[in-house]
């Protein structure tokens, strides 16, 4: 065997010991206390003593019916918090009987098409009485709308409600490659989202800074924190052009994190993020409210990590990567199921995946003690590299003219390229271990029920979307869609334009095409 790699993922050495000579001077200012700046050790004083983390379990699959039978049923097994998966025409603003959904309705999340379809998704689930979180980015002005809307037919006002749109667009450009219209229309977009929430909906979070689908493309976890950070950067830099107090909407952004294997690396993360973050937002923004300064995270364990191969071995993964994000801090957790890189998963996998949340915070012991691996010599002197490589990360795109051009140019995204290739290479050649698939392999496959769509669910869909927009009002809708087109041609929030669409039963599809239409439909240069 090739001689081991002693090196994070990320490619920092790692030393054989660790001792007090290893950490810089002044390790309690950096430390701080917990709940307070820098916010190191966590954003609470007690952490989870006082609450432990907000169990939410990934769902979506077929229609609408389906999703709702799946949230009750979870909901119903302890998890505390919804979250929405989005089939493929639905991430990329498309109606069922467009010819790109062909093949893809309800498949790798939940077919949403109209008001009525979220009508439906949430049926018998009091929106005032739950936080959801919705992973959509193109079309994420549409269904933030649809959710608004289904609130107020249950009488609830956008005020009284909780969660999280992800609605970040400059992580698709680099990463996830999700998209509608080009990068500013888009980022303008997501800066309507943010005033108008800021606005009406305080305990709403108007957008997830997401470093977990740059770290599924091939990022190290540096390259997560440091491009993630940026892109928050990007954003509160064009919520203050347009005039916005930074106190009015900071304290509503929120992040996602990918919580990889390399347990002390992933912890190192969480910890210098949250770091940074104060840093930022205190000096360089001139923020004045102290939960303006706060990383508040989501965190999802890798789904890039997970194998086919021995799919049985990725409890066990699943285990150890919800466990950094609990020692790093995360105010919120999704534990991938073990069957996911063969399909959707099913009641029984995401069960185990959620129990496995419930052990850690009930059976481990790892809730009475915050930050219990603060002052370890490895994890502070890891802590403070990961913060050192990330900074110099966004040095160089502050050069560059800010995160929307560093996109525009290709940096982030071929500087994931290339260490998606080193890994690889790794991996090949042998120097990193994946157990079960280039080390320690069986020779009989073991198999496991795995969930399958009905491809009856796609023709449903189809008949449900054309049945609405036959019996909708439809000079209410010409209207609501006018008004749309106007206001995309103007400087105006776009968020009522799209409520009014919304409940006048417009298609998410007729709603994006409104917006390609406006502003030209994004086509991704090569980068080499």
């Amino acid at each position: 065997m090739p001689a081991p790699l002693f090196e994070t993922l990320s490619g920092i050495p790692v030393q054989p010991l660790y001792t007090p000579e290893d950490v810089k001077p002044g390790l309690e200012e950096r430390l701080g206390k917990p709940g307070q700046f820098p916010f190191t050790r966590g954003l609470h004083p007690e952490m989870y003593r006082t609450r432990v983390w907000t169990m939410r379990q990934f769902a979506g699959f077929g229609t609408a019916e389906h999703t709702n039978q799946r949230f009750h049923y979870l909901l119903a097994q302890g998890m505390t918090g919804l979250s929405t998966a989005f089939d493929m025409p639905t991430l990329m603003g498309y109606d069922p009987d467009h010819a790109m959904a062909l093949g893809e309705v309800g498949r790798e999340g939940v077919a949403i098409s109209t008001l009525e379809d979220m009508e439906i998704l949430f049926r018998g689930i009091p929106l005032d009485q739950v936080t959801t979180s919705m992973t959509i980015n193109a079309p994420a002005i549409v269904l933030l709308a649809m959710y608004v809307a289904v609130a107020e037919e249950q009488g609830i006002p956008p005020e009284k409600l909780g969660g999280t749109v992800q609605a970040d667009m400059l992580k698709e450009f680099i990463a996830q490659k999700e998209w509608i219209c080009p990068p500013r229309p888009s980022v303008k977009i997501c800066v309507d989202m943010i005033e108008w929430c800021a606005e009406h909906m305080p305990k709403w979070n108007s957008i997830s800074i997401s470093g977990y689908h740059i770290r599924e493309a091939g990022a190290t976890a540096v390259q997560e924190l440091a491009f993630t950070i940026a892109d928050g950067i990007g954003y509160v830099e064009e919520c203050i052009k347009r005039g916005m107090d930074v106190d009015a909407f900071a304290q509503r952004l929120s992040f996602f994190w990918d919580v990889h294997n390399d347990f002390f690396e992933e912890i190192a993360k969480f910890r210098a993020g949250r770091r940074i973050w104060a840093k930022l937002m205190r000096d360089r923004f001139q923020a004045k409210n102290p939960r303006s300064w706060m990383l508040r995270t989501h965190a999802q364990t890798a789904g890039v990590s997970l194998t086919a191969q021995q799919p049985l071995n990725n409890v066990a993964r699943v285990a150890i990567q919800a466990l950094a994000a609990v020692l790093g801090g995360t105010q919120s957790l999704h534990t991938n199921s073990m069957d996911e890189t063969l399909a959707l998963p099913t009641e029984e996998a995401a069960t185990v995946a959620l129990r496995t949340q419930q052990i850690i915070a009930h059976e481990t012991g790892v809730t009475n003690v915050v930050d219990p691996f603060g002052g370890s010599y490895f994890l502070e002197a890891l802590t403070d590299r990961m913060e050192e490589e990330a900074m110099e990360y966004l040095r160089r795109i502050d050069a560059m003219g800010g995160i929307i051009q560093a996109v525009e140019q290709g940096f982030p995204q071929k500087e994931i390229a290339d260490s998606a290739y080193r890994f690889q290479m790794q991996v090949e050649e042998g120097r990193r271990t994946i157990v079960g698939v280039n080390r320690f392999g069986g020779e009989e496959e073991v198999s496991i029920p795995v969930l399958k769509i009905d491809p009856e669910i796609e023709r449903r869909q189809i008949e449900r979307v054309r049945a609405v927009r036959a019996r909708r009002d439809a000079a209410r809708w010409e209207r609501a869609m006018g008004d749309l087109r106007d206001a995309c041609m103007s400087d105006k929030n776009l968020v009522p334009f799209v409520l009014d669409a919304v409940r006048a039963y417009a298609t998410l599809g007729e709603i994006s095409d409104v917006f390609r239409e406006a502003y030209g439909v994004y086509r991704e240069p090569a980068v080499f």
